[in-house]
This record gives C-alpha cells, sequence and structure tokens, in this order.
C-alpha cells in the first residue's frame, strides 16, 4: 500500500516525541526528512561534516547532490532542523566530521530497512499507519504546498519533479480535491 503524507501537525508532533524517546538519531532522522524533503539513500548517506562547519557548528544550508537525480540540492536549515541537530551532536559530542550522521548501533551507517522499521513502528505508536520513509518527503511536499499558498510551482522545483501534475498526485492533493468536491456538491 501507498505511503501518504502526514497532514496532521500533531501527528507530526506526536511522532516527534515518540522518536525523541527512541533516541535523537531517530528523531533527528525524521526532522531532516520532514524539513529538506531528501530521499532516505540521501538522508543516510549524510556525514557530521554535511551539517557541521570545522568549528563544529551548525551549517546555514545542506548542500548535496541527489543520488536519484544528480542534481546538486540546497536546503536551508531552518530553526526546527538547527535545534534538533543541536541537541543531537550534544548528545554525540566528540563525532568525527567523516562519521555517518545516522548511525547503527555498531557504528556504521544505518540501513534503510532499520529507518524503514522505526518510522512505521513511530507510526503505529501514534496511531498513522501507512507510514514509510517516504511518507517524510511527501509530508514535506504536502505543508510546503499549502504554506506557499498552493504555488505547485515551487513545490515542483523543491521536489525536484518533471510536472506539477505529478507533484500533486505525489503529495495526494488530487485525490484530496476529488473527496472534497464529492462532499461539497450535495446535490
Amino acid at each position: 500500500m501507498e505511503v501518504k503524507p502526514i497532514r496532521n501537525k500533531v501527528e507530526i508532533l506526536k511522532m516527534k516525541e515518540f522518536l525523541r524517546k527512541k533516541g535523537s538519531g531517530y528523531e533527528l532522522l525524521f526532522v531532516m526528512g520532514l524539513n529538506t524533503a531528501l530521499r532516505i539513500g540521501d538522508l543516510l548517506s549524510l556525514r557530521v561534516a554535511d551539517v557541521t562547519y570545522g568549528d563544529g557548528k551548525i551549517v546555514d544550508a545542506i548542500c548535496l547532490k541527489e543520488g536519484k537525480t544528480g542534481k546538486l540540492k540546497r536546503m536551508p536549515v531552518n530553526e526546527s532542523l538547527k535545534n534538533t541537530l543541536c541537541g543531537y551532536l550534544a548528545a554525540h559530542p566528540g563525532s568525527k566530521r567523516s562519521a555517518p550522521l545516522f548511525t547503527s548501533r555498531k557504528g556504521g551507517t544505518l540501513s534503510r530497512t532499520h529507518a524503514w522499521r522505526v518510522l512505521k513502528a513511530a507510526g503505529e505508536a501514534v496511531g498513522l499507519s501507512n507510514i514509510g520513509t517516504h511518507t517524510l518527503r511527501k509530508t514535506f511536499g504536502y505543508h510546503a504546498y499549502r504554506e506557499s499558498g498552493k504555488d505547485i510551482g515551487l513545490v515542483q522545483r523543491l521536489l525536484n519533479h518533471s510536472t506539477g501534475a505529478n507533484t500533486l498526485r505525489y503529495i495526494g492533493i488530487d485525490r484530496e480535491k476529488m473527496d472534497d468536491t464529492y462532499m461539497r456538491l450535495n446535490l
């Protein structure tokens, strides 16, 4: 079954809290995914050096080449992400800049499967089904669409999609619009 965006901000907050209790790295994965729209492979490839300057301070923007598209992507670090990064790095002092940002218990890079299991469990714990790693990207798209005044061209560019129609379908707006139309008609 296809994963959907998390539309309710209260549910997002509940998932953040659940993941914070499971470990700061899981909370960071969730917050970073929601605030950057990076695909899970790109998130898991991040290193400490990608989010910090040489003096250990948080970068103003994360820059990377997307694995799927090969396009260079720059994402400013907003307040929510910066606060979560600060908390995570404070809990992991002395992390080498070359180290993976998201680590497994054995010290290697967190696997896609493990990330999926953690997010799925967090969703289920707060009463959400169909949650997966792609939920983060879709949630970003959905809320960016709403916050931008429904500027689908902007969201299309943020997600590096080829068409606005693909973007609307991707973030679940087509279905939402159709359902709303049925509900408003009442003929």
